[in-house]
């Protein structure tokens, strides 16, 4: 079932047509004033159980009215909320239900749009931060266990060990202090287009798809190869850390319990669909596919801690649509994701040290500085106290820490490090996690020596977080830059060749042939335009190294280079090297990183226009 629910001054409706559905004797035409707006749509999976659908949507309905303060509700149907809709008959028992049992709670009044007619309807919506909200009940034997309240400590450890007010350091001008007001719940800017969405489209790297599901997006060369180096960089990384790469389906059958009951724990955003008489749904993470191979390996306690990795082209979340923006908030994205199962709890923080750091180290790969928060439960932190002082101060940089009260989900402790966006926002990127539930849950097991069975713990780790939120931070960092540019390995042009006239055109071809085989992307400007609008449009394209070629270039084989890193704004920086010496700075930059060739043609007369 899902339910939007809108705190509203008013709520007005007026039944105009049935349709072949429609409910009988109904109120045509009813309205209420400062109420908490229910539109709900019952899905074919609430027929499983309409009863505990029914008693967890109240729930909700009863807990965010009191929250909010109302005492008045109407209750709307809205099929739109869904493509997967309960049968009429099921959909009238279940809003007849939860029209009965919120108005038995005694102090509420409880007013229903009818189902099955056309309606006009006019809201107007408060507009504060809890105003807007959307649940997903999904009904089952997890999801009617009763809710705890969970309680919620935060402070700052610094890397010497000392506990700070996290407050204290929410008033700074910083990195963390922004993650931190983020985290506490402090007002932030609203209505505010993030940054990378015009550059994204701008700089031709990456689109909407208009002709598929919202957050669903259409990458243009430029920005497939910056998506693809990166995806070498992470599988760089996984290999040297000892990771085995695997590939696995990305839709699953709901009938199979373990998927079930884990599918229940990320119950708010999930695409689900009929394939013939089985209800599936798309994956949200590679943990379904490799948690199946990992139950049917046979495992030996010698070959752990064992590390899988997959590039999850694609993992699926059903955003509200409201909530998909540019390439923070997307239905369809691409996440590295490597699950290592461990032999111990020992085992398991060992490797949460390494993989922590392969995070931090992202970070300073490419180039986007990154804020931590690290979470865990009370009986964990009371547990290992030290050692969470000892991952913040291996990290060097202090950490936010959030207590809960009682465990939630499948992890005990978990580490998110987030990138900072250019209106102090934070972009959730690497994050590492022990999780205690999942190897029972799917009859993961190893024996020991003496014949015990042990569902060991499983770290779920991304190094640098989802393909599509990296480039989103990469962009927004652009915005504080007084000359924005990519790191030069990401660069889709690393160099920029500008002949000052069509005879030059033959030895500026020439020198990008040597550079390209020299695994340098370089490129032409053959077009037949003026130097400045090169030279400008090269700055557009960020191209980290522009060399102009011209008679004195062609007679002295000296290239005056204007290096973008250098330049100031206004002020750009020129060296005269020769094509080695280019070679080589290029070479510096890039040390270590991985390398794909131009996906553009090498002549800029030859380049279409995406956008």
């Amino acid at each position: 079932m899902r339910l939007l629910l809108i705190h509203s001054d008013h709520i007005e409706y007026e039944a105009r047509k049935k349709t072949k559905v429609a409910e009988e004797d109904v109120v045509p035409k009813d309205a209420l004033d400062e109420a908490l707006a229910v539109f709900c749509a019952v899905e074919s999976v609430d027929e499983e159980n309409i009863g505990d659908a029914v008693r967890q949507a109240a729930d909700e309905i009863i807990t965010t009215a009191r929250q909010l303060g109302t005492t008045n509700i109407m209750i709307y149907p809205y099929a739109h909320l869904s493509s997967d809709l309960a049968s009429p008959e099921a959909a009238v028992s279940a809003l007849r239900g939860i029209e009965e049992t919120v108005a038995g709670e005694g102090d509420f009044v409880v007013k229903r749009a009818p189902f099955g007619w056309y309606k006009a309807f006019s809201l107007s919506c408060k507009g504060h931060p809890l105003s807007e909200l959307s649940r997903t009940i999904v009904p089952g034997e997890a999801a009617a266990a009763p809710k705890k309240e969970i309680q919620h400590e935060f402070f700052v450890f610094t890397p010497e060990g000392e506990r700070k007010d996290a407050a204290i350091y929410a008033e700074e001008n910083t990195p963390l202090a922004s993650l931190i007001r983020k985290e506490l719940g402090y007002p932030g800017p609203e209505g505010v287009e993030p940054v990378h969405v015009d550059l994204m489209r701008a700089k031709e790297l990456v689109e909407y798809e208009p002709r598929s599901d919202v957050g669903n997006l259409r990458w243009m060369p430029r920005g497939k190869l910056i998506r693809d180096l990166l995806a070498d960089y992470v599988l760089a990384r996984v290999l040297e850390y000892g990771g085995m790469p695997v590939e696995t389906p990305v839709m699953y059958d709901l009938g199979d319990q373990a998927i079930a009951e884990h599918a229940a724990k990320f119950g708010e955003r999930q695409y689900r669909f009929k394939s013939g008489n089985r209800d599936m749904m798309l994956r949200f993470a590679a943990c379904f596919g490799m948690f199946s191979i990992m139950h049917d390996m046979h495992i030996s306690p010698n070959t752990l801690p064992m590390k899988l990795y997959e590039l999850s082209t694609y993992s699926f979340r059903h955003e509200q649509k409201g909530e998909v923006i540019g390439l923070k908030r997307l239905r369809a994205f691409t996440m590295p994701d490597m699950h290592t199962l461990c032999r111990d709890a020992d085992g398991a923080l060992a490797a949460f040290e390494e993989q922590l750091a392969i995070g931090w180290k992202s970070g300073e790969d490419l180039e986007t500085p990154l804020v931590g928060v690290f979470r865990c439960t009370r009986d964990f932190f009371d547990q290992y106290e030290l050692w969470v002082k000892g991952i913040v101060a291996k990290s060097g940089v202090p950490m936010l820490i959030e207590v809960l009260s009682e465990r939630t989900h499948y992890w005990i402790a978990k580490a998110d490090l987030a990138a900072i966006d250019a209106q102090g926002r934070p972009i959730e990127n690497p994050t590492v996690q022990i999780d205690v539930e999942s190897a029972d849950r799917f009859d993961i097991k190893y024996y020991t020596p003496e014949g015990m069975e042990v569902h060991p713990p499983i770290l779920h780790c991304s190094p640098t977080g989802s393909i599509e939120r990296v480039i989103c931070a990469l962009l927004e960092k652009t915005g504080v830059q007084e000359v924005p540019s990519f790191p030069t390995w990401l660069a889709p042009t690393q160099v920029r060749l500008v002949p000052v006239a069509e005879r030059h055109v033959c030895f500026a071809e020439e020198i990008g042939a040597r550079l390209n085989a020299a695994c340098i992307r370089a490129d032409v400007d053959d077009r037949e335009e003026s130097v400045n609008k090169k030279v400008r449009e090269a700055g557009m394209d960020w191209a980290p190294y522009v060399a102009v070629i011209g008679d004195q270039e062609a007679e002295t084989g000296r290239l005056t280079v204007t290096i973008r890193k250098l330049s100031e704004k206004k002020k750009p920086y020129k060296e005269v090297m020769s094509e080695d010496e280019l070679i080589q700075a290029v070479k510096m930059e890039t040390a270590g990183k991985p390398f794909r060739p131009l996906y553009t043609p090498r002549l800029l007369s030859q380049k279409p226009r995406f956008i």
